[in-house]
């Protein structure tokens, strides 16, 4: 079992930036790989971002790298993902998740937080 705990989230302006935290604990050798997701009302979960622990290797929803970016805390097991450049669209819950697999592209993912809101005034 993997434990994971978001925190972070909150209200922020158009523009600014807010960065979120993802702590693991328990059996996060068996989930070599952490993603984080976000949901807006009314929309599906849409993937931001995943690296591994092991060596750093990251992958990004093209629509969101440049103004997102993931990183790591091995020491720590947390996970941060740093948000710039906000835009009122970016208003949704975000999730971190914790999994595993053969490539980004085949990650499935076993253990998710509970979520941190972040909304985002115009």
């Amino acid at each position: 079992q993997v434990q994971l705990v978001e925190s972070g989230g909150g209200l922020v302006q158009a523009g600014g930036s807010l960065r979120l935290s993802c702590a693991a604990s328990g059996r996060t050798f068996s989930s070599p790989v952490m993603g984080w997701f976000r949901q807006a009302p009314g929309k599906e979960r849409e993937f931001i971002a995943a690296a591994t622990w092991m060596n750093g290797n990251t992958n990004y929803a093209d629509s969101l790298k440049g103004r997102f970016t993931i990183s790591k805390d091995n020491a720590k097991n947390t996970v941060y993902l740093q948000m710039n450049s906000l835009k009122p669209e970016d208003t949704a819950v975000y999730y971190c998740a914790a999994g595993s697999g053969s490539s980004f592209l085949r990650i499935k993912y076993d253990y998710w937080g509970q979520g941190t809101q972040v909304t985002v005034s115009s």
